[in-house]
């Protein structure tokens, strides 16, 4: 008995004084006290434990490690530390600016923490609400600024004033039979407008976009200005119109003789490589055909210039032919490629194979005295190529002359 209570008594005199050293043999107890040794040093275990999360929470240190499930007496610290760590958190969001937070707990702490956010979002919905007013109004008075600008140096365009909830025109500038060219266009115009305003509920500046009008006579074309504004206390759009039409027609004009070969009115090498760029860009599937009119220098040299300018125009006709969607370039004197949406490479070569021999049979008396044909190469690009629209042309340009050669070994000519 001595010897279990002196040292039971020495191992609570460490715990109180040095419990950082603290340790109970519990093998060196009588065997009727071990049991009691054994509880004895688990509860102190969980005392320390205890202890020292207290003492870290006093601290506010909340990165401590904390006790273990099985310590219950840790069990109220726990709580509180997870208590805190969610309070940080809450305040932490606070200053970010998200004052919905809320706090259930906590007593008198928490009422005037929910006080305090309510506050918070209060003021900053005042805030709110003041600058989202003065943008309206700046924006407002910019625009109508902007919409009288307009006007006055625009006077001789069309103004329609549209009222944005039924889409009924308010003002109008200019009577309808002054502005369009075929006054039976003036529905469409209507139902054109009506889907505007339907399509721009929630336009908040100037949009523009262009409006076509086709009718017996040709057609017309408005650029077309749409601003949002309030006018007589009722939000509206205002549709200020410019006939571009003639501009519109220059410009196609222009693009034509930009883009055309002038022999033969097909694509000209211009606009074959720009749209063999975009496809390649678009990552679309298609054929390019490359072909060249056999013994053209030959015609020009032995019948004329003029001779060989209608053996071209007879190629390029027929090649016009391959398909409705191919897109036919004359790549310069004698060369002609061709770019066929969706065609494999087999498919095209038996259809140039067919436009050869329609070509080779379709000469008359003025063209007997020479035989008409082409030669021609072809690649398949599919979603996936990686090669350059100038490897691409020479691989099908490399094809095409293979196709000479065997057809000037079969007629018995030499190749060149």
């Amino acid at each position: 008995m001595d010897t279990a209570a002196g040292l039971l008594q020495a191992y609570l005199q460490d715990v109180l004084h040095h419990p950082e050293c603290a340790a109970l043999d519990v093998g060196q107890l009588p065997e009727e006290w071990r049991e009691f040794g054994g509880v004895l040093s688990f509860f102190t275990q969980c005392v320390l434990e205890s202890n020292a999360l207290a003492q870290a929470l006093s601290r506010g240190d909340l990165n401590v490690k904390l006790p273990p499930s099985a310590n219950g007496l840790a069990a109220p610290l726990r709580d509180l530390h997870a208590t805190l760590k969610h309070l940080t958190w809450q305040t932490q969001q606070v200053a970010k600016g998200d004052y919905r937070q809320h706090m259930d707990f906590m007593g008198e702490f928490a009422m005037a923490f929910n006080a305090m956010t309510e506050q918070l979002e209060r003021q900053r919905e005042a805030q709110l609400m003041e600058i989202s007013s003065s943008q309206r109004m700046i924006q407002s008075l910019a625009q109508s600024n902007s919409l009288y600008e307009s006007i006055a140096g625009q006077i001789d365009r069309w103004i329609i004033v549209v009222d944005a909830r039924g889409g009924e025109w308010q003002l109008v500038n200019r009577d309808a039979a002054d502005m369009l060219a075929d006054r039976a266009a003036e529905p469409q115009l209507r139902r054109w407008i009506k889907r505007q305003v339907e399509a721009h509920t929630r336009l908040a500046e100037i949009y523009t976009t262009e409006l076509d009008l086709p009718s017996e006579s040709g057609g017309q074309t408005f650029s077309v200005a749409i601003h949002p504004m309030h006018w007589q206390e009722r939000k509206t759009f205002i549709f200020v119109l410019t006939d571009v039409s003639g501009e519109k027609e220059r410009l196609t004009d222009l693009q034509n003789v930009a883009y055309s070969d002038t022999l033969t009115q097909v694509y000209n090498r211009r606009y074959g490589m720009k749209a063999l760029g975009e496809w390649l860009r678009e990552r679309r599937a298609f054929a390019l055909c490359f072909a060249d009119i056999d013994d053209l220098k030959h015609v020009n040299d032995s019948f004329g210039h003029a001779e060989g300018d209608r053996y071209i125009l007879s190629v390029a006709g027929i090649l016009l032919g391959f398909a409705r969607d191919a897109v036919v370039c004359r790549m310069g004197g004698d060369e002609f490629m061709l770019l066929i949406p969706g065609w494999s490479a087999e498919s095209a070569a038996a259809r140039l194979k067919l436009l050869r021999k329609r070509l080779s049979a379709c000469r008359d008396e003025q063209t007997a005295a020479y035989d008409h044909g082409i030669s021609y190469g072809v690649i398949g690009v599919g979603a996936e190529n990686t090669l350059a629209a100038e490897e691409l042309i020479a691989i099908a340009d490399e094809r095409m002359y293979e196709h000479k050669r065997a057809s000037k070994l079969r007629r018995g000519s030499p190749a060149q």
